[in-house]
C-alpha cells in the first residue's frame, strides 16, 4: 500500500496532471508536490552577453518566489481534491534531487509527468522522467 507519494512540480501541465492523478489515484497517502530549482538556471540569467553579472542571490530569491507560487498552485489544484499536500523545494540537478529526496525520506512512490522542462535543457540534459525512472528505488508513474 502507497503511503508516501512525491510528486515532482515545475509550471507545466504535464506536471500539475501528474499531481491531479495522485490526488485522485492516492487520496488516502501523503501527498508531497516537489519543485527543484535548477542552479544553472540562476546563472543563466546573468550576462554573458551584458557588461556585469546578475545579482546572483537576487536572482535565486526571484526562482525561490517562483517556486512558491508553483508550490501554491499545487495546494489549490489538491484543494479540489479535498486533499491537502505538503509542498518543498530544493536546489539542485532536477533528477538527482528528486532521487535524493526519496533516498532521505520515507517516500514509496514517484509520480511525475512525461514532459516539464522544454528546450535545450531537456535536449541536453536528456529526459527528467526517465532519468528518475531509471535511478529511483522506488516505483515511478509517468503521467502523460
Amino acid at each position: 500500500m502507497t503511503r508516501h507519494v512525491l510528486v515532482a512540480v515545475d509550471d507545466s501541465a504535464q506536471s500539475f496532471e501528474a499531481l491531479e492523478f495522485a490526488c485522485a489515484e492516492y487520496p488516502d497517502a501523503t501527498i508531497t508536490a516537489l519543485h527543484v530549482l535548477d542552479p544553472g538556471d540562476f546563472y543563466a540569467v546573468g550576462g554573458i552577453e551584458g557588461t556585469t553579472m546578475a545579482n546572483y542571490d537576487d536572482v535565486q530569491s526571484h526562482y525561490e518566489e517562483r517556486a512558491e507560487e508553483i508550490l501554491q498552485d499545487a495546494r489549490e489544484r489538491a484543494a479540489e481534491y479535498d486533499i491537502e499536500i505538503d509542498t518543498d523545494h530544493v536546489i539542485g540537478s532536477i533528477s538527482r534531487s528528486i532521487v535524493e529526496y526519496v533516498d532521505d525520506r520515507d517516500v514509496d512512490h514517484i509520480i511525475i509527468g512525461s514532459h516539464g522542462r522544454t528546450g535545450a535543457s531537456r535536449i541536453l540534459l536528456g529526459s527528467v522522467a526517465e532519468t528518475v525512472a531509471r535511478r529511483s528505488p522506488v516505483p515511478v508513474t509517468i503521467v502523460r
